[in-house]
């Protein structure tokens, strides 16, 4: 059961970091490789601070309004 768990975070977290690669890039190519390397692109957007300010929260609702 903790392996499923897992997984379904981890898809997840895939799927939020190609939301914020679109938000901020509006490139396929960039999609793409942010597909293969999502961990070390959602580490990176970490560092670099696109996520400070409540960016995390509003980059994803900005899909649904």
């Amino acid at each position: 059961m903790g392996r499923r768990d897992s997984s379904i975070l981890y898809l997840v977290l895939g799927i939020y970091a190609l939301m914020i690669n679109w938000y901020y890039n509006h490139s396929i190519i960039d999609l793409v490789l942010c597909y293969i390397f999502w961990p070390l692109y959602l580490v990176y957007e970490l560092m670099i601070g696109h996520l400070a300010h409540g960016m995390w929260r509003h980059i994803p609702l900005s899909y649904f309004n």
